[in-house]
């Protein structure tokens, strides 16, 4: 009997001190990233996220889970962070919802000294207006918004926004799917100040918006891309990197940006504070900003690089010039683009955008199609009872 109850104890100690084996440590990393935005190991490129735990495990020798999760635009991600419940460690927003984030104090101070590999930052990506300071930010990829559109299904020269407004390709049109980007388009078209705090420039912005809603097909972000790669929509404002992943696929497409003027953008890296492991998000950081990971997601992405390993990077620009002859021309004008930043607007203008949008999205939301089917089967039913009516009638006077 004692021989029996030394051996289950020694079986306990086992599984529980030991796990009848060295019992491998594991660290938790939650990234909160746009989607389609990160080389990820499909069509033969790098795992830059595999790479990450395989270096982590090498340099400290315990495993990482590695959770990573995608958004589709900057409203989503702040809202989700704002509403509490979630620990996500790193997060690329862009430039106006930075600011946002830091003013509401809602990104730590990164720790520069683990994120040496900052010295490859080119320096006008540097210090910017949404982090004067340059103590919450790592840019991680920039670029201008322009209009692709398919020229078999477009033969007409196109220059600037008007053309998302033409009746002429109603039915082909695709708009942003978030207010900032939309209004942009139309701001831009005629003349207005993206950052405005002029409510009546707003509102005649939303009735531009109102006008072209019955030509849009679709309002969207990353639904883009297949509408755009198969033909199912002719004419899009979207980002310039995503032009050239569109273009692998069709080559009908052509791409421009407006010559009245565009948007400027920069998404950074970020460290949000509902982190529960700032050190090891720094360290993610630093590993993105290293040449054979930074220039793996620009190849993937095929975004404009801030970080300078990339942009004089040879296999990089043989591979950009491979997808498209104009690619290193686009992503890195030399000829100036009239362009501006959309800045963060203040309480009041932000309720204002937001109103209008709402309005904008529900206000004929319901499809045409709808309406008629709903009053064929109101007439049907009320034809139905007047004749069971008229029956009944009948059967009373006759029997």
């Amino acid at each position: 009997m004692k021989r029996f109850l030394f051996l289950i104890i020694a079986l306990v100690l086992c599984f529980n001190l030991t796990g009848c084996g060295e019992k491998e440590e594991t660290d938790v990393l939650n990234v909160y990233n746009w989607g389609e935005y990160i080389s990820d190991g499909s069509e033969g490129s790098m795992d830059v996220n595999e790479a990450f735990k395989e270096y982590y495990k090498e340099k400290y020798g315990r495993n990482l889970e590695l959770n990573y999760t995608t958004y589709a635009s900057n409203e989503d991600m702040y809202n989700k962070i704002k509403s509490g419940g979630v620990n996500y460690d790193v997060i690329f927003p862009s430039d106006y919802m930075i600011a946002k984030m830091i003013d509401e104090d809602m990104l730590y101070k990164l720790d520069f000294s683990n994120i040496p590999n900052f010295k490859y930052i080119d320096d006008k990506y540097k210090n910017v207006y949404y982090d004067k300071s340059g103590e919450y930010t790592v840019p991680y990829f920039c670029g201008y918004v322009g209009i692709i559109y398919n020229q078999s299904l477009i033969s007409d020269k196109l220059s600037d926004w008007d053309c998302l407004w033409n009746e002429k390709y109603s039915g082909q049109i695709l708009q942003f799917n978030n207010p900032r980007d939309a209004f942009g388009t139309a701001m831009y078209s005629k003349q207005i100040d993206v950052n405005t705090t002029d409510r009546q420039e707003w509102e005649e912005s939303a009735k531009l918006l109102k006008q072209q809603k019955p030509l849009v097909q679709s309002y969207v972000m990353d639904e883009i891309f297949n509408k755009m790669k198969n033909g199912s929509a002719a004419i899009a404002p979207y980002y310039a990197g995503d032009f050239l992943s569109m273009y692998c696929d069709n080559e009908d497409l052509a791409f421009f940006y407006p010559q009245s003027g565009t948007n400027v953008f920069i998404d950074a890296m970020c460290i949000p504070k509902c982190s529960k492991n700032k050190t090891i998000a720094e360290e993610y950081i630093n590993f993105f900003l290293t040449e054979e990971i930074a220039v793996a997601n620009a190849e993937w992405v095929c975004y404009a690089s801030p970080n300078t390993l990339v942009k004089d990077n040879p296999d990089y620009i043989e591979s950009m010039t491979e997808i498209h002859e104009d690619a290193i021309e686009i992503l890195y004008p030399t000829s100036p683009v009239p362009s501006t930043f959309y800045e963060k607007l203040d309480f009041e203008t932000t309720d204002i955008l937001n109103s209008l949008w709402e309005e904008l999205k529900i206000e004929n939301s319901v499809e045409p199609w709808v309406y008629i089917f709903s009053g064929i089967l109101v007439l049907s039913l009320v034809l139905l009872m007047t004749i069971r009516y008229a029956k009944r009638k009948i059967r009373e006077r006759y029997y």
